[in-house]
């Protein structure tokens, strides 16, 4: 089946039981957008024990026993939820949507059907819980009588029966384009549509409101009939999250107005009074001319809560008492409820506005050690009293929110040389920035970043500036893979921060370069090898910066499967990453700044070159970020970062005048290239490694991951090159038919490992699997080497497979396999899309420096307007 007829039948499904013919208010005509009655065909399992082959169950017995004593340790003695749970993989729910709220200050997942149903408030520990009784409903009246109220639900639960449920959900759909999302509601019998807007404070360059734990609804109503209507959107929301500490009790809600700069905002706040990260819960509505605000400060969400039913099929308003509720008992719950209505002439249309936000200024992780602020408290205080100002703040400035995520969105929406698919994978993949229980924090007053090394002595600043004005920024490997920053994936997904929020992607490194010179020599057992070893090694770069659910930052290396210290990757990354930042930035302070610790990461790597030939060796087991794949001696992925890092570390010599370092690494490229060609080159591709086994010469998908990184440098030819241009068009042109175009029809993304007779390597749990991070990298890769199409068909079907085929919307995973299984849902390193923009900016910007002169500038790096995504920004027009 050709790719277009293929895709445009994959996105129509999704819709195939809408039955209205309303298209909404300013909905767009790119996103991913689902009717309310689909229903998913495929349901997939999560990757589980029973799963792997028996060759491999021998393999890894002992990782098995070892791993079951840890956790049963973890679990039943020291009641802690351990960083990777084996035996409680998430099982997939088909229903998420676009999550609520800025970067780092938690996040409240929507469901495409309108359900709030995933909560991350405490920093990086998420619960999956649908709260029934968080709804909006909707009231029409006409001529001073309801002729109708309806919650705008799907769903029939068995509470709350004096409701009415049952929206019918073929006559709304629902769109989403990261950080908005639409709902179009089409009321079947009154000739009314509803089209609910949701907007979260998601903004390029911006590191104030980007920070806000606050979304807005925005909601218009076209009025279709020939008479006037009252309309009225009520909100009800409980205090809590669908955790049990709901019913712990003193949980208590008071209502609130606030005026301010002639403008005042009303609601409720639900105070959440646990011991430990208590928060307040606001909703919250503007008052404006002909809107009229009103409100219900408690009610038990349990039983028929007939009461709040009637309250506003009455009137179509809520009674507004005053004053705040009593602390609620052990056992019970408490919610709260807002309405907003205003009057819509016949062929008329209204607007209605609420909001939603919550204060959790100050957190603890789980081992309660240190008090850290959020990155909001900067400008809203740290009090547990700024929920108010955050509303009264979101409901007068999102208009400009949105004109800002429009201009930013727009030049990559209206390149028409751009797949649709592409546009809403690019903009709806970013979920993850704010959903991968991110955490954004003020610098501590008493924070050493490098442990005491300053920068004479090859260390840092105490307290680099970067972190200092711009704050900590982590986020978690995965929603199920529980460590902040894990490194080896962040090398991927890091291109979505240096483009869109720079400063946090180098603070992010700032961090690292200070973990990497300090050590924890405290011993442990590791589980892949059964051997104890220090937590972490000085000079080299750490897995990751700790788990929330102990102390980050303080203690890192919470992936205790293998020793990392002998991982060939991680320090590799770090050096390719300082020179594409300072590639991106131009930031020549951070440039100078990690030119010692690049140094001392690689003089630490050289040890792995145990022959003296210029190319390090893997060392016989999974010693790199494909964890349960075996590989020995020289090996296409490590060698081909190696390289790459060889010829970064001499151009930083170079721009950094440092003759010795420069010399030092052009004959370690030099000799290194030659062995690379030598060892692993067969003709047509790079083989897997160079071990002599019989799947030495598998096809690595992310074989040419090394060049990849070096062209989205800017280098990669003349004196930078470390890999002749044949041989890498060569590379991935077999890739291209072998692992995408001969694994599943060509619809699902390249695998990771194929043989070159065209079947899967089988030889571990992950050499069969597609990661969607690493295709997505891939496509850039093909793009940065002129093979657009193919680039463009690789990731095609990844996101098909994602979102439209496997209902995994909103938490794309780590890997799936062709048939029956995925794994580590809701994961860091799909944001390497953002490579494939990066990849097409810098294609467009070749093609216009290859026009003939006085056309367009030089300049070879994408200007900072194109990462803004401002003029120029799409990239498309050249494609």
């Amino acid at each position: 089946m050709a790719s277009t007829e293929w895709g445009e039948r994959s996105t129509a499904e999704l819709m195939s039981k809408y039955v209205a013919k309303d298209t909404g208010i300013g909905v767009p005509n790119e996103g991913w957008r689902i009717c309310l009655a689909h229903e998913f065909k495929e349901k997939r399992k999560p990757f589980q024990a029973k799963d792997v082959s028996l060759s491999n169950v021998l393999e890894h017995i002992g990782l098995g026993l070892r791993y079951l004593k840890w956790w049963y340790r973890k679990t039943q003695i020291e009641k802690k939820a351990p960083f990777i749970d084996m035996f409680g993989p998430l099982p997939l729910r088909q229903i998420y949507g676009a999550p609520l709220g800025g970067i780092g200050g938690g996040t409240i997942t929507r469901g495409w059907r309108g359900e709030f149903c995933r909560w991350q408030l405490n920093p990086g520990m998420y619960h999956y819980t649908t709260v029934i009784a968080n709804q909006f409903t909707v009231c029409l009246r006409r001529g001073g009588q309801t002729v109708y109220q309806q919650v705008l639900s799907v769903e029939r639960p068995p509470t709350l029966q004096g409701w009415n449920w049952g929206y019918c959900g073929e006559y709304a759909f629902y769109h989403a384009l990261y950080p908005r999302a639409w709902t179009v509601y089409h009321l079947p019998g009154q000739n009314v549509t509803l089209t609910c807007r949701q907007v979260s404070p998601i903004l390029p360059h911006d590191y104030q409101d980007s920070s806000l734990p606050v979304a807005v609804f925005a909601w218009d109503v076209e009025n279709h009939n020939d008479f006037d209507l009252d309309v009225a959107i009520m909100l009800t929301m409980v205090n809590g999250s669908g955790h049990k500490d709901d019913k712990r009790g003193g949980h208590w809600n008071e209502p609130f107005h606030l005026e301010k700069d002639g403008q005042a905002v009303s609601g409720v706040l639900l105070h959440h009074c646990t011991p430990v990260n208590p928060y307040t819960l606001c909703i919250a509505a503007r008052h404006m001319p002909d809107r009229q605000v009103s409100h219900q400060t408690a009610f038990s969400p349990k039983g028929t809560c007939s009461g709040l039913w009637s309250d506003l099929i009455t009137d179509g308003r809520l009674d507004s008492p005053t004053g705040p509720s009593p602390p609620v008992q052990k056992g019970e719950e408490v919610a709260a409820a807002l309405a907003v209505s205003c009057s819509v002439g016949a062929r008329g249309r209204g607007g209605l506005e609420m909001s939603l936000s919550w204060d959790m200024p100050t957190i603890t992780f789980g081992s309660g050690e240190r008090r850290h602020d959020r990155r909001y408290t900067r400008f809203f205080g740290t009090k547990g009293d700024a929920a108010p100002s955050l509303a009264h703040h979101a409901l007068l400035h999102y208009p400009r929110w949105e004109e800002t995520i429009e201009e930013w969105q727009r030049p990559i929406l209206q390149d028409s040389a751009l797949p649709s698919w592409y546009k809403s994978a690019l903009f709806n993949e970013l979920y993850f920035v704010a959903d991968g229980g991110t955490v954004w924090t003020e610098l501590p007053e008493d924070s050493d970043v490098s442990g005491g090394l300053r920068s004479e002595d090859g260390g840092l600043p105490a307290q680099p500036a970067t972190i200092k004005e711009y704050g900590r920024f982590a986020y978690l490997e995965g929603q199920e893979y529980r460590m902040y920053n894990t490194y080896d994936v962040h090398f991927y997904a890091s291109f979505a921060l240096v483009m869109l929020w720079p400063k946090l992607a180098l603070s992010l490194q700032y961090d690292i370069a200070g973990s990497v010179i300090q050590q924890d020599p405290t011993e442990r057992l590791h589980l892949m090898s059964g051997k104890c070893s220090a937590v972490k090694a000085k000079n080299v770069v750490p897995h990751d910066i700790g788990d929330p659910d102990d102390e980050p930052w303080q203690r890192v290396n919470a992936y205790l499967i293998h020793d990392t210290a002998n991982w060939k990757d991680l320090n590799l990354k770090f050096v390719l990453q300082v020179y594409r930042d300072f590639h991106v930035t131009q930031d020549q302070e951070y440039l100078r700044d990690m030119w010692p610790i690049c140094k001392a990461v690689m003089e630490s790597e050289l040890r792995f070159d145990l022959d003296g030939d210029g190319l390090i060796e893997n060392s016989g087991y999974a010693d790199q970020t494909y964890d349960a794949w075996t590989v020995t001696g020289p090996s296409a992925y490590c060698g081909g970062l190696w390289l790459a890092s060889a010829c970064v570390m001499s151009k930083m010599a170079r721009l950094l005048e440092d003759e010795p370092a420069y010399l030092l690494y052009k004959d370690i490229l030099q000799r290194g290239s030659a062995a690379f060609d030598k060892l692993l080159w067969n003709g047509k591709y790079y083989n897997y490694d160079s071990s002599g086994r019989s799947l030495s010469n598998s096809v690595m998908s992310d074989q040419c991951a090394g060049q990849w990184f070096l062209r989205a440098s800017g280098l990669g030819d003349g004196e930078f090159q470390a890999f002749p241009k044949d041989k890498v068009l060569s590379s991935l042109k077999s890739v291209f038919d072998l692992n995408v175009m001969s694994f599943a029809g060509g619809q699902m993304g390249a695998v990771n490992g194929m043989r070159p007779e065209g079947v899967p390597d089988r030889s571990s749990v992950q050499s069969d699997e597609v990661w969607i991070g690493v295709v997505y990298g891939l496509a850039a890769t093909m793009i940065h080497e002129g093979m657009l199409q193919e680039g463009l068909r690789t990731a095609e079907g990844c996101y098909r497979t994602v979102w439209e085929r496997l209902g995994m919307a909103f938490q794309t995973p780590e890997a799936y396999c062709e048939k029956g299984i995925y794994r580590s849902l809701a994961y860091m390193r799909p944001l390497s899309i953002w490579a494939m923009q990066w990849a097409l900016d810098g294609a467009r910007g070749r093609r216009l420096r290859d026009e003939p002169p006085g056309r367009t500038g030089d300049s070879t790096a994408p200007r900072e307007d194109t990462l803004r995504g401002g003029e120029g920004g799409g990239g498309g027009d050249g494609c």
